[in-house]
This record gives C-alpha cells, sequence and structure tokens, in this order.
C-alpha cells in the first residue's frame, strides 16, 4: 500500500528544473500512507514529474521499489495498491514464453511486465485485487490513470492553472495537489450541495472546482495533446449486475452456499499473502466474522484480531466479538474507549479525511485501525457484505414501507408524516423499548425514533425510487442550505444507471454498490487506516465474489425474512449461529448527547450565526434553528448538524494545512 501523486505541464509550468523538489514535497504531504521508501521519476523534456511514498508489505527489498521501469524501458509507474494473483500473472507470462530477469517478487513488477505484454486493458482485465496507479508512457508520450473495479484505492485528476502556467494534476490524496503552485483550490458550491444530502461527496466529483475522482473500474488516458483525458470502463458494476440478475445461478441454495464458500475461502487466502504481520478487525458480526473464521481455517497459527468498544451498551460490538474471537481461536485484541478518547480524534478527522466528510462512523474506525497498526501493517474487514447480500434493513424496509403507502392519497400521507414528527425521537424510543419484550428478534430495531422521523420524511414519496432517495438522504434540500448552489446529478437522480431487470430491492443493492459503497464505506476505511499507515483489504471485493453474488437470486439472499442468508449459511459451518445472530448495529457512537454535551461549545463556535454569514457557504437561519431544536432536545438531528460541523472544520483546517500530515504514533 502507498501514496502515489505527480504532474504533467509545459516548459514554463515544470518549474525551471524544480520539479523532482517540489513533486518530493507534494509526496511528503502523504507521508503517512508509505513511510518506508521515497521515490521520484522526471522526465522535463515530456513535463511529466511522479512522486511515490512506499508502504513495503509484499518484497521489502529494495527491488520492490518506486517509481519502477516496465521491462521494456517503455513504461514508469507510481502504483498504490495490491495484486493478489500477481504470481499467477508471471505464469501466464511464461506459459506464453514470455520470460523476465525478474528483480524481485513485488506485484509491482508483475503488473508493469503484464501491461508490456498485454497492454493496460488486458492487464487489468487480468488483474485480481485494489489499486490506484499512474503510468507514463515513453514511447506515446501518455499518461494512464486507472483505478480498481470496486473502487477500494482512491485517485483524484484534474487540469489546474491558465496557459502556460496550466498543469495536470493527480494523486491518492487532494492535501498532496494542493502543494502543487499551479491548484486553485475554489471550492465547489455544488459538490458542498452534494455533500450535505450525503455526508460524502460522491465521484466523479471532488470538493473542488476542476479536480475529479477516477471511477472505479476505469482507466483515463491523457495523451501529447492535452485536454480532457479519455476515460475507458474496463469493468462496469451495474453491467455486473444487469448481467448477473439475466443469467442467475442454477443450482440449489445449499449449492450456492458451497460455491460462495469455495470463493471466498479463495479470496481471503490469497489477501492473507503478505511480507508482514496481518490481522482483521473483528466486530461479532456476520460479515466480519465470515472473514475471520475464513482466515483462521487456512492459517497455521492464530490470527490477529483487533476490536475496539464503548462503555454506552447501544454501540458496543466488542462483547460479540470478543465470544466470536474465543470460539475461532483467534489471538484477540480488544480496547475499551471512553468519550474523552474517541471525541480526541474530532480534531484530526479533516486532516484524515482531505475532502468533507460526515460519517461519524469514521471515529470507531481510525480508533480500530489504530489499534491494529500497533500490531501489524495488514488488516482484513468484512465490508461489502451488506451490499452484496443484501444486509441492511432499509432494502426490505423500503419496499415494504411504499407497498403499505402507495395507495393512501398523497394529502392524506403528509398529514400522517406531520403527526409522526409531533412526538420527539426520544419518545418514539421509549415506545419501543417497552414494546421490545413482545416484538420478534428479527423486527427489533435499534434507535426507533430516528427511523421513525426519517420515514415521515419520505411519506410524501411519488414512488419507491424516491423513497429510497429520500432514506439515502441527510439534508432533503441541499440548495437551500448551500448558498448559490445547483446540485448536479448522480447515481441517485439525473445520472442513475440503467438497471432493467432488476426488482425494487436488487436496484436498491445496485445503487448502494455504486455510489455509497465507494464513496463513503471505503473511503472511511481507506483514509483510517492509512493516516496510520495500516494496509487494510476487503475480500468481499474480490470481483470474482462480486459477480457470483450478483447471480444469486433474490430469495437465495434474503431468505425467510433472513438477511444475508447464503453468507451467514457459510458463517455457521465455523461459528454457532447463537454468537452471531443479533439486531444489527452498525458501528457508530452517540453524536447526538455529545453535541447536546461534551462538544457543545466546540460545534457552537463552528456554527457561530455571523460565523456562517460571514463565511458565505451556507444559508444561517436553517442551521440555527437546526441546531436549538436540537439542544432543546425536541428533534434529534445529530447527522445533519454533523454535516455542517465537519464541513466547517475542513474549511477551518484547510485555512494552516502543514508541509506535512503529522504521523500517528502507534505504541
Amino acid at each position: 500500500m502507498c501514496g502515489i501523486v505527480g504532474f504533467l505541464s509545459g516548459a514554463r509550468g515544470f518549474g525551471g528544473g524544480n520539479a523532482a523538489i517540489l513533486v518530493t514535497e507534494m509526496a511528503n504531504r502523504i507521508h503517512h500512507r508509505g513511510p518506508n521508501h521515497s521515490g521520484h521519476w522526471v522526465d522535463p523534456a515530456a513535463g511529466i514529474a511522479l512522486g511515490h511514498k512506499r508502504l513495503a508489505i509484499v518484497d521489502l527489498s529494495p527491488a520492490g521499489e518506486q517509481p519502477m521501469t516496465s521491462p521494456s524501458g517503455r513504461y514508469v509507474i507510481v502504483y498504490n495498491g495490491e495484486l493478489y494473483n500477481h504470481l499467477d500473472l508471471r505464469s501466464s507470462l511464461a506459459e506464453q514464453g514470455h520470460e523476465f530477469a525478474w528483480r524481485g517478487h513485488s506485484d509491482t513488477e508483475s503488473l508493469l511486465a503484464a501491461i508490456d505484454i498485454w497492454g493496460v486493458s488486458e492487464a487489468l482485465q487480468r488483474a485480481i485485487g485494489m489499486f490506484a496507479f499512474a503510468l507514463w508512457d515513453r514511447q506515446e508520450r501518455s499518461l494512464i490513470l486507472a483505478r480498481d473495479r470496486a473502487g477500494e484505492k482512491p485517485l483524484y485528476y484534474g487540469w489546474q492553472g491558465d496557459g502556460p502556467d496550466a498543469a495536470f494534476l493527480f494523486g491518492s490524496e487532494l492535501k498532496a495537489l494542493a502543494l502543487h503552485p499551479a491548484f486553485r483550490g475554489e471550492i465547489d458550491r455544488d459538490s458542498l450541495a452534494l455533500f450535505m444530502r450525503h455526508n460524502y461527496v460522491p465521484g466523479p466529483y471532488s470538493i473542488y472546482r476542476g479536480i475529479q475522482k477516477l471511477l472505479p473500474g476505469s482507466f483515463a488516458v491523457l495523451g501529447p495533446r492535452g485536454g480532457d483525458p479519455e476515460i475507458h470502463r474496463y469493468w462496469v458494476a451495474e453491467e455486473v449486475a444487469r448481467a448477473g440478475v439475466a443469467s442467475p445461478f442454477s443450482g440449489s441454495p445449499e449449492e450456492a452456499v458451497d460455491a460462495l464458500d469455495l470463493l471466498l475461502r479463495d479470496a481471503v487466502g490469497r489477501q492473507m499473502m503478505s511480507d508482514v504481520p496481518l490481522g482483521a478487525f473483528l466486530s461479532g458480526g456476520i460479515d466480519s466474522s465470515t472473514v475471520v473464521a475464513l482466515m483462521q481455517a487456512q492459517s497455521s497459527r492464530p490470527v490477529k484480531t483487533f476490536s475496539i468498544g464503548f462503555h454506552e451498551e447501544a454501540y458496543d460490538e466488542a462483547r460479540h466479538a470478543g465470544a466470536v474471537a474465543r470460539h475461532l481461536g483467534t489471538d484477540h485484541t480488544e480496547m475499551y474507549v471512553t468519550p474523552e478518547e474517541a471525541m480526541a480524534v474530532i480534531p484530526r478527522l479533516p486532516l484524515i479525511y482531505d475532502e468533507p466528510f460526515a460519517d461519524s462512523s469514521q471515529i470507531p474506525t481510525f480508533l480500530v485501525s489504530e489499534l491494529a497498526r500497533r500490531h501489524v501493517t495488514v488488516s482484513l474487514s468484512g465490508d461489502a457484505g451488506d451490499e452484496l447480500f443484501g444486509g441492511y434493513n432499509r432494502y426490505a424496509l423500503t419496499q415494504r414501507f411504499w407497498r403499505g403507502i402507495a395507495a393512501i392519497p398523497r394529502p392524506l400521507r403528509q398529514a400522517m408524516a406531520r403527526g409522526l414528527r409531533t412526538v420527539s425521537p426520544a419518545a418514539w424510543n421509549r415506545v419501543g423499548a417497552m414494546l421490545r419484550p413482545v416484538t420478534p428478534r428479527k423486527a427489533q430495531l435499534r434507535m426507533i425514533g430516528d427511523k421513525v422521523h426519517k420515514a415521515a420524511g419520505v411519506l410524501a414519496s411519488r414512488s419507491v425510487a424516491e423513497v429510497y432517495h429520500g432514506v439515502a438522504s441527510h439534508w432533503r434540500d441541499p440548495p437551500l442550505v448551500v448558498r448559490d448552489a445547483v446540485e448536479p446529478p448522480t447515481y441517485l437522480t439525473g445520472a442513475m444507471p440503467a438497471l432493467d431487470g432488476l426488482n425494487e430491492i436488487e436496484r436498491m443493492m445496485a445503487l448502494d454498490f455504486v455510489s455509497y459503497l465507494p464513496d463513503d464505506i471505503l473511503v472511511k476505511v481507506d483514509r483510517a487506516s492509512m493516516a496510520v499507515s495500516l494496509e487494510s483489504r476487503v475480500p468481499m471485493l474480490d470481483h470474482r465474489v462480486i459477480e457470483f453474488a450478483w447471480r444469486l437470486p433474490l430469495d437465495y439472499k434474503i431468505r425467510g425474512g433472513t438477511t444475508k442468508w447464503p453468507l451467514r449459511q457459510v458463517l455457521y459451518r465455523y461459528v454457532p449461529p447463537a454468537l452471531v445472530d443479533r439486531p444489527k448495529m452498525g458501528f457508530g457512537v452517540p453524536i447526538d448527547s455529545w453535541l447536546r454535551g461534551p462538544l457543545r461549545d466546540w460545534a457552537e463556535t463552528l456554527l457561530e450565526e455571523s460565523r456562517l454569514r460571514q463565511e458565505g457557504f451556507f444559508n444561517a437561519a436553517p442551521i440555527r434553528d437546526l441546531w436549538q431544536a436540537h439542544l432543546a432536545g425536541g428533534v434529534n438531528t445529530p447527522y445533519h448538524l454533523w454535516d455542517v460541523l465537519m464541513f466547517q472544520s475542513w474549511l477551518e483546517a484547510q485555512k494552516n494545512l502543514p508541509e506535512r500530515i503529522p504521523e500517528v504514533r502507534v505504541a
């Protein structure tokens, strides 16, 4: 795992011979992504500079250092990620009669050889892994940027500056691009509106005007004539979903479980490839427990596992993780975090996440990454199980909700919504607590008050797609909050992908896979883990697992009201159901009570009315009204407020961005 950065510009914009110094300084901004080695490569005649920060995982010798040149000398690469089948690629090349004098056993060297022989597109099609890379083609004088299929690794790019001073910038994190003299740093208010709806900035947009995210499963080619890069998609998630639903798995449910077990076992086994200590995050839920069980089944020694706990029972999963760890016999480490320790992370979030990012589970994700890094350099996680196997409660709830209200006239539904909102979330929670003893376990929901108020917000919807859009939204009308903003189209609105043949739940799963997963979940994990120089891997995002999951009929995934049915059946072969079957918890922190208590003064400073007006990004009135209502306890709106607070905190941090982001010290 590494950090990459670079720029392409004309002679004047190249800096008069200072390109090597500049690209090195830019790379130092992301030192945390690769503290083991720094490297750069510059071609002044071509106007290209590449920088690299290495976190050594496979082949720790100098043979794995970058930038690296291909065997033919045609290509130079800076690469971030892991190819889990890179030795298979070497074997395939040898079988075709291509022999190389290999310098070492790094996957970067394997990738370059594959590109030399097969070209970029075919090499990407053959790759199994997570990656983002920048490749300079010395023959064609073109730049190629590429990103893995699911979007595990980040890659930003874009033109900045004007005329002869213009430069095409690219890199793993925005803070590295910001050091280039051509970087404008103009905040895109339209992207800010998207952030307020989603709590993240969805791709291809970024918070800065003129800078984009390369979409997952894509590579971009910038030729010698400049202009906008040409985008090629070598793997398209929505096409995979449509193809899988159109050609479903024909075996029995039990045969599907057998096939999934084999696929996951292979994916997990491949991702245990490492020349440094390796472990796994363990929450005790279905997904992480499955990954750990398959790791332990293939390991000759106890797998190192890590979890954090909270003293607030509603947010604590550590006791469940401990039970699973004891059953599997892992070498388990857990740490209980006080509110003070958790809140101490908040000032660091703007530097860790680089863009405004307001998924509050970013706090425990960072804490468990920091804990793991004290013992290992690589950690596997169970992310993506929900999107692939129908695990989110909102899928079935949204479908049932729409079918229950569709026949009710909209005016009556609007009146019902007003009635639901007259009862505070806290009061609804008390009602839920009283009903819990007589509620079936599968139907029990945490924080029912928040869900009732969210349901009230979508009662007047015109379709199930509109219900889903409302459920997936924080601020329902961001342009009313963000000044001078027009909300751009996204996968959830005007740029919705073609999902013909998918039913209501499958469409929600597909939309989550192409939006929420890469732009929230994977961003959260990548930035948190890399902030402490920890490589995080996601076995369920092996593209073979993804493609197989989409071939499973929906009634195999959600069976008899049980979500993630095939994944559970795989897990039950290793862990008793009683240890893992319980209502879904998530990975949160009590932001609502913190904002009314220990974070109140901090929040008040950032939300002060004159400050909001002076900065000019927000209409102050709706934010102040919401803040006062939250403090009074009449409404519970921590996530709407957290969106504003994370932007405000990020905005403040940009004024004093250090040359090098302070390293996290782990004991």
